[in-house]
């Protein structure tokens, strides 16, 4: 009887193991990995079917959900700092499915791979060399006509108005002015000299990656011009562009601007990219009521177009160019084009020309050997009211790269050769022999540089580099650099620290479109030497987890620029000229930073930061603060996206701290320092599908101008020309009853937009 009693509980036993394992083998399983590039992602939550199912990720980026049933399920993976990721997905019965899934970072995530602090590839965790990294969904917060604009929101960096006139400025990065910032495109030096007032307007938006920023020298690397910091521009590949994408927007005060792009292949070998970017703004427009346009009259063109050829063993050839045609006016309400370069009616016309060509071949060897090349050319003809400048540069550029890794030595090493032709109208190329006229300026450039980046730990990187260059006025110059690297055992914790070399060669025309405008005279005491400096950063970045799923990256930096020969534009000794001189003491520029980044897993994302900075120059133990540069900078950026709605809002804006500004004497009755101010803006998005986006907003919610607290910004706007203007045996403005103040003519007080608050509206549509 017993026997049978257990002979019957094994028999269920067995029944109900055989029904167990038969469920068991009707369910299937769920693989996937999680990745960004190629970089895995941890700690990411992988749900389905209402939560039922879930799991994280591990430190590969891998999940595994088992007992799924078949059907359709939606899947739902969060990670912090990046954007939702949901995708229908259809399980058969006993299936073992794998899925490999790449997730985009968050607006104000940074990007993880970088190029630009040690010129190739590598992990911006891993990189010895600070980079900020700002992907194109960054600078859709925010909506600009150009570049050049877009950079307001980046703390540290600031586009700086250089006149009220025809609005052309540059970048300052870390106080020091746009001469010292170096502007790439794809990693190559095409913007510079000529165009660098222009380098970063009519770069078409829908064709841009990401922007790189490195503040501090990078002149071991890439030579002249790097001396404050670099912005590489890095457009789109063909294999993540959009088939076709169109992004136009118009503001209230009648500026329209219009980005459209698209992708096409010609064979199996041929890719290529074409963008078009337009700007139009034809609405004369004089709110602070001095009689002189508030915004230049713009009407600019840009085509760009990218190849990349598929190669054997994935090895590299692509090629772009890029044509600028701008033609911008600005001065008094009644000028027009018939009076151009005429001393009736003041006017400041521009026309540009400028086409760039430039290209990486990667070399059939086994050794990986880049050979980059540029050449662009710059055509400028201007009236600055009656004075003209006509200018010509062509710049051929040539370098070739090779990269080697000896165990626990990442070694790069590479040959340039830089030539620089400028011929313009002014002293700059006035020829010196008996007969003179006039004589165009040719420099020729080689250099050799080498940098070893040595890995002594997982923890420990170093990195070394020096530079030579020749250049055939100046002679020899050589610039090392030093970097240190160390992070914690889980990566979240780095400390880099640098020391690095720059120089600079001047051009002042060409840099610096004061020297043009206005009725102030040029004067150059001496020749200009090259100027010399030494950089020290330490930077600190710490990443955080809560428990709550929210993400804080925070990032801290100290700076310190000792500066010799120093180039000076001195405003203030003689209100009628500009006078340029080598500097006989020293300039320092230093300063701390810090950026807070913030990502909510419920859509909240927020970017802050602010720099503290002291910039000036010591001449005969007198110290003087520099002109245009504030002592502190913040900027914010806030998003929040309603994902049952698809609607988003961002809140962006920056403030600035006084500045010191150019007075002509000292019975100018305007500030002498700027008072604090702030430029603000708010935007809402609609998201009708990954199609189709429709944005606007408001820009300058504030409403604030410079002309606020001053009784003008352009002085003696009701005489240009300077024809009831009178002046002593020494050249200097006597006070008359017409001119009360000993005024002259000059648009050079300026240190921010002249736009007030406007409404924009925008639509953005892309397919694949």
């Amino acid at each position: 009887m017993r026997s049978k009693f257990l002979s019957i509980h094994i028999t269920l036993f067995v029944l109900m193991a055989l029904m167990h394992s038969n469920v068991f083998c009707q369910a299937a399983t769920l693989k996937g990995v999680v990745k960004t590039g190629a970089q895995p992602i941890a700690n990411a939550t992988v749900s389905m079917v209402n939560d039922a199912y879930n799991t994280i990720t591990d430190s590969m980026g891998l999940f595994l959900i088992k007992d799924l049933p078949a059907g359709s399920f939606r899947i739902v993976i969060n990670a912090i700092g990046f954007e939702k990721f949901e995708q229908i997905v259809s399980i058969k019965e006993n299936e073992n499915k794998l899925l490999q899934i790449e997730l985009s970072s968050h607006i104000n995530a940074l990007q993880d791979v970088v190029i630009s602090g040690t010129m190739k590839p590598v992990s911006k965790s891993e990189s010895p060399v600070p980079v900020e990294v700002y992907s194109a969904r960054f600078f859709k917060s925010n909506p600009t006509p150009s570049i050049f604009d877009a950079m307001q929101n980046i703390n540290g960096v600031r586009p700086q108005i250089n006149c009220n006139v025809c609005n052309t400025g540059d970048i300052h990065i870390n106080g020091l002015e746009g001469p010292y910032t170096m502007i790439l495109i794809d990693g190559m030096p095409i913007v510079s000299g000529l165009s660098t007032v222009y380098g970063l307007s009519g770069i078409p938006q829908s064709l841009i990656e990401r922007v790189e920023v490195v503040k501090g020298p990078a002149s071991t690397l890439y030579g002249s011009e790097a001396v404050g910091g670099l912005i590489n521009v890095i457009t789109k590949k063909t294999t993540n562009a959009p088939l076709f994408s169109t992004d136009i927007f118009s503001t209230s005060w009648g500026e329209i601007s219009a980005d459209i792009s698209t992708k096409f292949s010609t064979g199996k070998k041929a890719e290529s990219l074409l963008g078009i970017s337009y700007y139009n703004f034809q609405n004369k427009i004089d709110n602070n009521h001095d009689n002189f346009t508030d915004l230049t009259l713009q009407n600019r063109i840009s085509i760009f177009n990218k190849w990349n050829f598929q190669r054997k063993q994935n090895r590299i050839f692509s090629i772009a160019e890029r044509y600028v045609y701008e033609d911008r006016w600005g001065g008094e309400m009644n000028w027009s084009k018939k009076y151009r370069g005429g001393d009736s009616i003041y006017g400041e016309s521009i026309y540009t020309s400028r086409w760039e060509l430039f290209g990486t071949y990667q070399l059939p060897i086994k050794e990986k050997m880049l050979l980059q090349f540029s050449y662009n050319s710059h055509d400028q003809n201007s009236y600055y009211g009656n004075t003209p400048y006509f200018a010509l540069q062509n710049i051929a550029f040539g370098q070739l790269v090779w990269d080697k890794t000896l165990k626990n030595n990442d070694l790069l090493v590479g040959a340039s050769f830089r030539y620089t032709w400028y011929d313009d109208n002014t002293p700059a190329t006035f020829s010196s022999n008996q007969n003179g006229g006039n004589e165009p300026s040719i420099t020729k450039l080689p250099g050799i540089f080498i940098q070893d980046e040595i890995s002594l730990n997982d923890q420990n990187k170093l990195l070394v580099g020096m530079r030579y260059d020749y250049n055939s006025i100046h002679g020899n110059i050589l610039t090392p650099r030093i970097n240190y690297k160390w992070s914690s055992h889980n990566k979240r914790n780095v400390l880099r620290i640098s020391v690095g070399n720059g120089y600079r060669v001047a051009n002042v025309f060409t840099e610096d479109h004061a020297a043009l405008t206005g009725s102030r005279q040029v004067v150059f005491l001496e020749d200009l030497n090259p100027e010399t400096s030494w950089n020290g950063n330490i930077n600190f970045t710490k990443k955080i987890y809560t428990k709550n799923a929210t993400y804080i990256g925070l990032d801290w930096a100290a700076f310190y620029t000792y500066f010799s020969n120093r180039i000076i534009a001195d405003y203030e000794s003689d209100p009628n000229k500009i006078i340029y001189d080598n500097l006989k003491g020293y300039a320092v520029s230093k300063g701390i930073s810090v950026n807070v980044d913030i990502a909510f897993i419920k859509g909240l994302k927020l970017l802050a930061g602010a720099t503290l900075m002291d910039v000036s120059y010591t001449e005969n133990k007198v110290k003087t603060r520099q002109l245009f540069t504030e002592k502190f900078t913040g900027v914010w950026s806030l998003g929040y996206t309603f994902k049952t709605t698809g609607l988003s809002i961002d809140y962006t804006g920056n403030v600035y701290s006084p500045m010191r500004l150019p007075l002509l004497n000292n019975t100018d009755p305007r500030r002498e320092y700027s008072p604090w101010w702030s430029i603000q803006n708010i935007q809402c998005t609609k998201r009708f599908s990954n199609k189709i986006e429709l944005y606007g907003g408001i820009k300058n919610l504030l409403n604030w101008t410079p002309n606020k607290g001053n009784p003008f910004i352009i002085a003696r706007t009701n005489d240009p020309f300077d024809k009831d203007v009178q002046f002593d045996s020494d050249g200097q403005v006597i006070a008359t009853a017409n001119n009360p103040y000993a005024l002259s003519f000059d648009p050079s007080y300026v240190y921010g937009p002249n736009q007030g608050i406007r409404g924009f509206l925008g639509f953005r549509y892309s397919f694949n």
